[in-house]
C-alpha cells in the first residue's frame, strides 16, 4: 500500500470565546491515501468544516500531529501556506463563489493567473477543465446565465484547472436541487475514478445521497470521530 497523502493523529482544535474555551475537534485520527474519495458526515456544528479547513491550512490545529504530503503544514508561515494551497489544493464551496462580472472561462482561468503559463497555455487548461465538467458550450456565459448546477460545475473546473493534489469540497450540493446535486456528484466521482485523473477528494456533506458517491465515510459527532465505514458506491 502507498504512503498516506494525509495523516492526522490525535488532532484537536480549540477556540476561545471570551473566557470560555470550546473544543471543536477532539482526538481525530484519519488517514487519506492517494485516490481516496472520503466523505465527512455529521450534523451542523459537528466540526466537519473545521476539519476540512485544517487540512487546507486555513485553520491551525491546537494539538496532535498532522502530516500532509510528508510535511507538517502547521509550522508554515501564512505566505508559505498560500503558495502550498495554490499548488496542492482545489476548493469547491457550497455557494460557488464565482465572480459575477467574469464569464465561466474567466472564473476558471483565475487560479492560472498566478502561474507563469502563457495566454495560449492558460486557454488550453481552461477549456480542458470545462470539458471535464461538460460545459465547453458555456465558456462565454456569465454566472447569472447559468443554472445552479452549472455554476457549481464551473466552480469544480476552477478547482481542478491547476491539477491540484487533492480536492476539498465543502457541502458542494447544499444549494442545489436533487437533479443538479446528482450531476455535480457524478462529475466529482468521475474525477476520482477516471484512471487519467484519480483525484483524491475529501467531501463534507450532511446529505447521505452525496456521501454515497465516496468510497469511505467518516462520521463526526460533537467533534469526535464516531464511525468509519465503506460508503455505498454508485
Amino acid at each position: 500500500m502507498s504512503e498516506p497523502l494525509i495523516e492526522l493523529k490525535g488532532l484537536t482544535k480549540k477556540f476561545k470565546r471570551d473566557s470560555v474555551e470550546l473544543t471543536v475537534l477532539r482526538d481525530i485520527n484519519i488517514q487519506v491515501f492517494p485516490g481516496d474519495f472520503i466523505a465527512l458526515m455529521g450534523p451542523s456544528g459537528s466540526g466537519k468544516s473545521t476539519l476540512l479547513n485544517i487540512i487546507a491550512g486555513i485553520d491551525r490545529p491546537s494539538g496532535g500531529e498532522m502530516r500532509i504530503l510528508d510535511g507538517d503544514i502547521s509550522s508554515m508561515s501564512e505566505d508559505q501556506l498560500a503558495t502550498w494551497r495554490n499548488r496542492h489544493v482545489g476548493f469547491v464551496f457550497q455557494h460557488f463563489n464565482l465572480i459575477p462580472v467574469l464569464t465561466a472561462f474567466g472564473n476558471v482561468e483565475l487560479p492560472l493567473l498566478l502561474t507563469g503559463l502563457s495566454k495560449k497555455e492558460r486557454r488550453n487548461h481552461v477549456m480542458t477543465a470545462l470539458q471535464l465538467v461538460g460545459l465547453t458550450d458555456r465558456a462565454e456565459h456569465f454566472p447569472r446565465q447559468l443554472s445552479g448546477g452549472q455554476e457549481q460545475r464551473v466552480a469544480i473546473a476552477r478547482a481542478i484547472v491547476t491539477d491540484p493534489t487533492f480536492v476539498l469540497a465543502d457541502e458542494p450540493t447544499g444549494d442545489l436541487d436533487a437533479e443538479s446535486a446528482e450531476e455535480v456528484m457524478k462529475v466529482l466521482a468521475g474525477l476520482n475514478r477516471d484512471e487519467q485523473f484519480r483525484k483524491t477528494i475529501i467531501l463534507v456533506t450532511h446529505d447521505p445521497r452525496a456521501a454515497a458517491y465516496a468510497s469511505i465515510c467518516h462520521h463526526l459527532e460533537k467533534g469526535v470521530l464516531v464511525q468509519r465505514e465503506k460508503a455505498v458506491s454508485h
